[in-house]
């Protein structure tokens, strides 16, 4: 927290995070433009009392009737209110839909971002954008630029009639406004800093806590709860005192508006008793005055928290904005999957290929392809290349770090290739977009998390036309049938990563991928967590989509993979060889090795398995 220094304060009103914050506002310009004119009817309405309060003491001193001025002060009273709260009723609703468009672009661009610029930010910091800096946007979006204007009408209409009603008292009263707005201007870019900086203190608190929670077992195990408590807790500390450092600073400007204000007030008393004294004032206009002093207590808060207000905003406007940074993946190109189904829909362009060609174009092949993960990053993967047929199990096998995964990052186009090229039916990646190629794709990932939903959510995420006969055939083939029968709910059962176990976890996500039949199966580690039996279930529903269409694994435990058409092995991110088990047994001494590691040198453990 020492090494954090605080970021030099800008202007009160830096013009480009201004244009930031109005962006967000400027869809509802007309809302705002007619809150503005109810605001500014509701000031004209309140300038008007001191002078309907003048008609009434002025009446009292001639003996006239009250009636006039009495029901001039009601009618005022009814109508401003009405207004007050038309004007409320608007703003409000205008503010949550700022909110409700900031929160909707942001979780779509989200979604629609490339991996890589997802994952180089930490889940809990985008979702604290998503959740608390759209909360500060609300205010100074919907109510500080009409709050903004209304207070300085309202400060200059009532400054103006003071002047119609004393001229020297007027200059009295604006040598105090004139000192307290310059130390006001002064204090504002702090406010505004030290608010920007405790934003980002907890949007990193939010990416810490997240990660924690996801490793609590982790933590728990390695007796590292204080540890864990004190790094998140530096960012909430570190948030705290900028939070306490705008809290002082505003209330410091507070201070010197209340101040000057009252400094009028009692310049205003002592000037006023003197000229009154001499005759040059009335008294009615003297207490008329007075109220408009009072008044102007009003106009100068509703500055000051409007520009309390703004500083925040234009903060989180500016954070919310810099999601926009976040490199987007190409969802244009036609016709992509079926909207409704979730299945690959027919391309005119490459459907009649494919049935001339038979099978002697590759489902995927990657030409000399190379990646890395960033600009200034060594490759990942160097030089590969490999067809896959479209029929068939091709297993991908190697040490950890071999680059296997990142082979399956490229063909899902969550990682873009530096050199090389991708085909898909025999046509380059670049011809199809990012919804094209996973159309005809299914994944079951290494790490297989539970979508938020229920157990029917979960499995019908790529294919919602699913049957209920085709749920129970999938369920069936994964052995997760007594499973769900066991559930209360049965399909409709709610999941959670805490109410399945790791292997039910990759038996869902296979059972869904499954429901996909797609044209290739991709499985990254599919049977790390399970247990023989169900082990040799999957293996069964690989063989059988094998027999059907293109099956591509990824293990580090070869039992998965010994039976595979083709095994792929590699290392260091290039692929040294290629065959059958047995082939491979003979030419290889890396794939030797593999399988010794893992008892799977003797025919007679390879019988068995097969």
């Amino acid at each position: 927290m020492a090494a954090d220094s605080t970021p030099p304060p800008r202007a009160a009103f830096d013009a480009p995070r201004l244009r930031i914050l109005w962006s967000f506002a400027r869809p509802h310009r007309r809302t705002l433009a007619v809150g503005l004119l109810l605001a500014l009817a509701g000031s004209a309405l309140g300038l008007a009392t001191p002078m309907i309060t003048k008609w009434v003491l002025d009446a009292l001193n001639d003996s006239a009737s009250l009636a006039g001025p009495v029901t001039a002060l009601f009618v005022l009273l009814v109508v401003g209110a009405a207004v007050s709260y038309r004007q409320w009723c608007m703003l409000g609703a205008v503010g949550e839909r700022v909110v409700l468009e900031a929160r909707e672009s942001m979780v779509r661009r989200f979604l629609r971002a490339t991996v890589p610029a997802l994952t180089r930010r930490p889940t809990g910091e985008l979702v604290t954008r998503v959740t608390s800096d759209t909360v500060l946007l609300r205010e100074a979006a919907a109510q500080s630029f009409v709050g903004l204007v209304n207070g300085a009408v309202m400060l200059v209409g009532s400054l103006v009639l003071m002047g119609v009603l004393d001229l020297v008292l007027l200059s009295t009263t604006m040598a105090a406004v004139a000192v307290t707005a310059a130390l006001f201007a002064l204090l504002m870019p702090g406010i505004g800093a030290a608010q920007q900086r405790s934003q980002e203190h907890i949007g990193r608190l939010g990416g810490l806590l997240e990660g924690t929670l996801r490793a609590i077992r982790t933590v728990k195990v390695s007796r590292a709860e204080e540890r864990a408590a004190e790094r998140i807790m530096a960012d909430a500390r570190s948030a705290a005192e900028y939070g306490i450092r705008a809290v002082r600073q505003e209330a410091l400007a507070w201070t010197v508006a209340g101040s000057g204000i009252q400094l009028a007030i009692i310049a205003i008393l002592g000037v006023g008793a003197w000229r009154v004294g001499e005759g040059r004032l009335e008294v009615s206009s003297l207490i008329a005055f007075l109220l408009y002093a009072f008044t102007l207590m009003e106009p100068v808060t509703t500055l000051s928290q409007n520009l309390t207000s703004l500083q925040a905003g234009m903060a989180a406007a500016e954070r919310i904005r810099q999601t926009a940074d976040l490199t987007a993946e190409d969802t244009t190109g036609e016709p992509g999957p079926d909207a409704s189904t979730g299945r690959p829909a027919d391309r005119p362009a490459d459907r009649p290929a494919d049935r001339d060609t038979g099978t002697q174009v590759p489902v995927l092949e990657l030409r000399g392809v190379s990646a890395a993960y960033g600009p200034d990053a060594a490759h990942a993967v160097t030089d590969v290349t490999l067809a896959v047929p479209r029929r068939g199990h091709t297993a991908i096998v190697g040490p950890s770090g071999a680059g296997k995964t990142t082979l399956f990052s490229l063909v899902l186009r969550f990682l873009e290739p530096v050199d090389g090229e991708l085909l898909l039916n025999g046509r380059p990646y670049r011809d199809h977009s990012h919804s094209e190629v996973r159309a005809r794709l299914a994944y079951v990932e290494q790490d297989t998390p539970v979508v938020p939903g229920t157990l029917r959510d979960n499995l019908l995420l790529a294919r919602p036309d699913a049957t209920e006969e085709e749920l129970r055939r999938v369920l069936c083939d994964v052995r997760l049938t007594e499973k769900v029968e066991a559930l209360d709910e049965g399909l409709d059962s709610p999941l959670s990563s805490a109410h399945v176990s790791g292997g039910e976890r990759q038996r869902i996500a296979l059972a869904r991928a499954l429901l996909r039949t797609p044209e290739v199966l991709l499985l990254d580690e599919a049977t790390a967590q399970l247990d023989g039996l169900t082990e040799a279930a999957v293996q069964d529903c690989i063989r059988s989509r094998a027999a059907t269409g293109a099956v591509v694994t990824v293990a580090h435990r070869l039992s998965t993979v010994v039976d595979a058409d083709l095994i792929v092995v590699m290392e260091a991110g290039r692929i040294r060889a290629r065959g059958t088990h047995g082939e491979l047994l003979e030419k290889d001494p890396l794939y030797r090795e593999l399988v010794a590691a893992l008892r799977l040198a003797t025919t007679a453990d390879t019988e068995a398995l097969t």
